[in-house]
C-alpha cells in the first residue's frame, strides 16, 4: 500500500528538481524544449537500465516490475521539465531577452 505523504514529497521533489534544471538549461542553451527531450531520451532509459535486474529477461517484464510510485515520480519529473520549457517560452514571448 502506498503511503501518501512520502509519495507526494517525492513527486514534488522531482517536479521542482526537473523544473530548476530545465529552466537553467533553457537559459544557458537558448532552447525551449530541450529538457523534455533530455528527460525522455536520456534520463528515463538510464533509470530503467540502472534498475534492471537479472531475473527480468524482457523489457516488458522489467517495465511491469515498476510500482505506481515509480511511474508517478517519472510523470512528475516530466511535468517539471515540460513546465520549465513552457515558462521560458512565455518569458520569451513577453520580451525578456535573457531567456
Amino acid at each position: 500500500m502506498l503511503e501518501l505523504i512520502p509519495v507526494l514529497v517525492l513527486m514534488i521533489l522531482f517536479f521542482v528538481m526537473m523544473f530548476g534544471i530545465g529552466f537553467i538549461l533553457n537559459m544557458l542553451m537558448k532552447t525551449t524544449w530541450f529538457p523534455c527531450y533530455l528527460f525522455v531520451i536520456v534520463v528515463l532509459p538510464l533509470v530503467v537500465y540502472s534498475l534492471w535486474s537479472p531475473e527480468d529477461t524482457t523489457l516488458l517484464a522489467h517495465i511491469g516490475s515498476f510500482q505506481l510510485v515509480d511511474y508517478l515520480t517519472g510523470v512528475a519529473g516530466l511535468g517539471g521539465a515540460f513546465l520549465s520549457g513552457w515558462a521560458i517560452h512565455v518569458l520569451r514571448i513577453k520580451g525578456f531577452k535573457m531567456f
